[in-house]
């Protein structure tokens, strides 16, 4: 913590001054924003410390790949937010599952997803695993049936993300960690939707907590990082030898970007969600749109759950499929809308302030074979918007030169 916090206070702290507080200690500059440390190498007070520190006998940075103490703040910070005993992070969120999955998963064992997950996720898990013999099934991810159906002797893992890229399926965090710790296994979350200032799957029951700092936590489009949240044994037993091997390591800059984005999160995704409820209802009444994902609408599968899990709030992202006779026609117009757009921003990356809006079919899940995309729901006319702090009417104007135009 930073050293401005009282340490013998014992008092809880909100999560909002957490979002602004939690750091290691100031240096003997006494600098109120947070250091950035570029540094690759630190010098040892002797060799009988260094010795100690590279053991792990004793706490103290050693190696730019093993540690950095704005990379700490980070983690610090992120941790504090989700509710969680410690973090890891990592160069991306797709290097955070991988960091998970090589710490948790041996040849033979077998980890059981949700097919709805981002398409990454379901390739890095379901094709690129499977060359080294890990096992995975995908089910649907709302049918806990199907879930509990799918489990294996040698299941060690269940992951979900909730809600979920693009479709926004949510999942019963507490029903599915239920269901792992019975079965042996452990449970992982993608928050990446919603973050800690919405849901926090931990309290929930959840082990693991992965995250792609890349979207909401920086929250400006500006760098790439990602960060596992989970237990300190898993966190300093299970993770940080796969890091300190693999070198998939988070750069300070990247770290210290991130951490200011942190301060303001909170206050983000509630004007961020907000727009998107608005956007989505505008949509839903839309002529030219045939349906609308987006679990702050009643329409929503998973409604009550959505907002029971996520603070009341439906996130900031939704996609919607325009009205088209067949797969061909659903992909031209899909296209013909993002390119009749002068505002807003054709980019696959979500989380900024700016809105953008993406092709998922053919970007995010480009890499999966048809029937893996029809499986997620991924049609030819999905188009998915992560909404921004532009004004409403604006946003609204943009879709609608496209969409009136069909």
């Amino acid at each position: 913590m930073s050293s401005d916090l009282n340490p013998s206070d014992t008092t809880p702290l909100h999560r909002e001054t957490q979002a602004v507080r939690a750091a290691v200690a100031r240096s003997q500059y006494g600098e109120n924003s947070e250091a950035l440390y570029l540094t690759s190498g630190y010098v040892q007070p002797s060799a009988e410390a260094a010795a100690r520190r590279f053991n792990g006998d004793e706490d103290g940075f050693t190696y730019g790949r093993y540690g950095n103490p704005t990379v700490t703040s980070f983690e610090q910070r992120l941790a504090a937010l989700e509710g969680a005993p410690a973090c890891i992070s990592t160069a991306s969120g797709m290097s955070a599952i991988l960091m998970m999955c090589l710490g948790l998963l041996k040849a033979g064992d077998h980890v059981l997803c949700s097919q709805s997950m981002f398409g990454s996720t379901i390739k890095l898990i379901g094709s690129d695993l499977a060359k080294f013999g890990v096992e995975s099934s995908f089910v649907p991810q709302t049918d806990l049936s199907a879930w509990k159906g799918a489990v294996r002797a040698n299941t060690r893992l269940l992951f979900a993300e909730t809600p979920t890229n693009p479709l926004t399926d949510v999942c019963d965090i507490r029903a599915l960690a239920d269901l792992a710790h019975s079965s042996g296994a452990l449970l992982a979350v993608d928050n990446c939707f919603a973050t800690p200032a919405l849901q926090r799957p931990m309290s929930l029951g959840a082990d693991i907590v992965m995250h792609s700092g890349t979207k909401y936590l920086d929250g400006q489009g500006r760098v790439m990082a990602g960060a596992l949240c989970a237990s300190e044994a898993l966190v300093n037993k299970t993770f940080l030898p796969v890091l300190k091997s693999s070198g998939m390591t988070l750069a300070p800059f990247n770290a210290w970007v991130v951490l200011k984005g942190l301060e303001t999160l909170e206050l983000r995704m509630r004007a961020q969600s907000t727009q998107a409820l608005a956007l989505a209802q505008w949509l839903e009444a839309h002529p030219a749109v045939a349906r609308v994902f987006y679990p702050g609408l009643s329409s929503h599968q998973q409604h009550e759950l959505a907002l029971a899990q996520m603070g009341g709030l439906g996130g900031a992202v939704l996609s919607f499929e325009v009205k088209a006779s067949d797969a061909d026609q659903a992909r031209q117009r899909a296209f013909h809308v993002l390119d009749a757009m002068q505002v807003l921003s054709l980019s696959t990356n979500l989380g900024d302030t700016k809105t953008l809006c993406a092709h998922p079919a053919s970007t995010s899940h480009g890499r999966l074979t048809e029937v893996q995309r029809q499986a997620a729901g991924v049609r030819q006319g999905l188009i998915r918007v992560a909404v921004g702090l532009e004004h409403l009417d604006d946003i609204r104007a943009d879709l609608d030169r496209g969409l009136s135009s069909l």
